[in-house]
């Protein structure tokens, strides 16, 4: 398919899920649509990358560790640490895929950047986080937040490789800002008030970010020789 018809497809398996999250439609319908969409999402990413197959690799583990996450958190109680786990794992490969060829930590004004918006989101919710979820929600957020401003230092490191690269490498970064986001609403209406229409605010910035990652990656590209 052309990309224009995965958008369309992932955007109205989206919506479907969006309106059985906010109860628009009978709950259930979710259980149908959430894991749907991360897979139409992979669907389009599958072919894409092979120019740089390493980091398609990667990528590609995590979208499929996104996936577990997403079964994982239909069940939010029960499923939360594990789902939070497999995201965390996801985010450590999107930083194995973001460090093909770009030293991370390479640009210590991203890192620094994602870090204190990591600490003020900390400070705004940690009152309301568990004790025994503590630990892994600060690994978690700190790992969030080392993905994000690897994406973007990788970002500015793919300029030297001219425009296609850098209009790639935005994507990857406009994803992972956008995965922090989706992440800060999350926790926001996890560990503090409710929010309105939590399922559209959390879910549309999660899946433009996955997309984003998915569409990071070249397409009809021939594979790298040796």
């Amino acid at each position: 398919m052309k990309p224009i018809a995965w958008a369309i497809s992932i955007v109205a398996s989206a919506a479907l899920a969006i309106a059985s999250g906010d109860g628009w439609i009978a709950a259930h319908w979710l259980f149908v649509f959430k894991p749907l969409t991360t897979l139409l999402i992979i669907a389009f990413a599958w072919p894409r990358g092979a120019d740089a197959p390493a980091r398609r690799r990667w990528v590609r583990v995590g979208l499929l560790l996104s996936l577990a996450g997403d079964v994982a958190l239909l069940w939010p109680v029960q499923g939360f640490l594990p789902g939070l786990v497999a995201f965390l794992l996801a985010h450590l490969a999107y930083i194995a895929a973001f460090t093909r060829g770009v030293r991370f930590g390479a640009w210590p004004v991203a890192f620094a950047a994602y870090a204190l918006v990591a600490g003020a989101i900390l400070a705004l919710l940690w009152h309301g986080v568990p004790q025994p979820l503590r630990v892994p929600v600060l690994a978690y957020v700190a790992c969030l937040a080392a993905m994000a401003a690897q994406a973007a230092t990788a970002w500015r490191a793919a300029h030297a490789d001219g425009a296609a690269a850098a209009h790639h490498a935005r994507h990857a970064a406009v994803g992972a800002a956008l995965f922090v986001v989706s992440d800060a609403l999350l926790a926001t209406d996890r560990f503090g008030p409710p929010l309105p229409l939590a399922a559209l605010l959390i879910l549309a910035t999660y899946w433009a970010a996955q997309f984003l990652m998915a569409a990071s990656m070249r397409r009809g590209e021939p594979m790298e020789t040796t």
